[in-house]
């Protein structure tokens, strides 16, 4: 079952740098520009926007590509 996050939700995920942490700031359930490119996205399949704690960057990602954390 994929898991559902909320907007404001921490989460963390798989960087290039090792594991980031953010985040959510919006759930995408349709074919958008964000992050700097199309997003593929639906209701059955929807992506997240997060923003890094970090480095104030945002990214798109999948469901499964992130972790609930706090």
């Amino acid at each position: 079952m994929t898991q559902e996050f909320r907007e404001g939700d921490t989460v963390e995920w798989d960087s290039s740098g090792g594991t980031a942490r953010g985040s959510v700031l919006r759930k995408i359930t349709a074919d958008t520009e964000a992050a700097g490119r199309t997003v593929r996205a639906s209701p059955d399949e929807p992506q997240y926007l997060v923003r890094s704690e970090k480095s104030g960057g945002e990214a798109v990602h999948k469901p499964d590509a992130l972790r609930r954390k706090g």
